[in-house]
């Protein structure tokens, strides 16, 4: 029974000591005054890369009301890496369908997406800092029931070797 006992701990204590590693992680979102988003309006940040050699998973996060009377928004993404010019990227982002709901997490009449943006992870070319900026191009201006838009940044889990 002793022996049993001591190996609980020790597997415990791997799991806590395993847990606590770094995490590369960085997130911005901007709130949207009024919940009513201009065209003009920018959702901006800069995060700084230091290792070009990982992967990294660049999500889009959008919050919005459960009013909001779209299935999807379309917005414009500008990603400007040290040294560079912007780049830009209009993405068609879905938020749900008529059949299913709205897609991500939900608490009362507020939701929450979270996607990749180009559907892979990406390594980052340069070290320094890089600047990202969000606006919409939706037909209505302002565009209604949007929170806050803005970007999530992780290093990527590298996968097993396949066999």
């Amino acid at each position: 029974m002793p022996f049993l006992k001591t190996i609980c701990i020790v597997c415990i204590a791997a799991i806590l000591l395993a847990s606590c590693g770094r995490v590369d992680v960085y997130e911005k979102n901007t709130s949207i005054p009024s919940y009513a988003w201009s065209r003009s309006y920018h959702a901006k940040g800069t995060f700084i890369i230091t290792d070009t050699v990982g992967l990294y998973n660049i999500y889009i996060v959008l919050r919005h009301l459960d009013k909001y009377p779209y299935n999807n928004i379309w917005l414009n993404i500008g990603l400007k890496s040290p040294g560079d010019s912007m780049y830009n990227q209009k993405v068609n982002l879905s938020l749900g369908n008529d059949l299913n709901g709205w897609e991500g997490t939900g608490m009362n009449d507020i939701w929450e997406v979270r996607k990749l943006i180009s559907g892979q992870s990406r390594k980052f070319k340069k070290a320094g800092d890089y600047t990202f900026d969000i606006t919409h191009v939706m037909r209505d201006e302002p565009l209604q029931g949007i929170m806050s838009a803005g970007i999530r940044v992780e290093k990527a889990i590298a996968a097993a070797p396949k066999n």
